[in-house]
């Protein structure tokens, strides 16, 4: 990931409503969540909701689809991954220890 899309997903993570989406959709999983379930499990007019899912969708860290009538949406794992790659491709100034942390490898 470079700087330029780094900024637009931190950008739209930068908001309550919509990190609380993204993690909700994250805890969903790979299947996603219904943009009506959704809602109704946030507490959020559908409206509202919409708005928040397109700037996520826009910034490459949401996927939808459409099953039937209803528009499916989900994290998207690689988009999420490549984010926090980006943010610790540096890390730790290579001190072992803490590095590990970042593959998920930690002491």
């Amino acid at each position: 990931m470079d700087s330029p899309l780094a900024i637009i997903a931190l950008a739209a993570l930068a908001h309550e409503r919509r990190l609380t989406v993204f993690r909700t959709l994250v805890v969903a999983g790979a299947d996603g969540l219904a943009a009506g379930r959704l809602a109704l499990a946030l507490d959020v007019p559908p409206s509202s909701l919409s708005h928040h899912l397109g700037l996520l969708e826009q910034a490459g860290l949401v996927q939808v689809r459409r099953a039937g009538r209803s528009l499916i949406y989900a994290a998207d794992f690689a988009a999420m991954r490549a984010l926090i790659g980006f943010l610790t491709e540096d890390c730790c100034q290579g001190f072992a220890p803490v590095a590990a942390c970042t593959t998920g490898d930690c002491i």
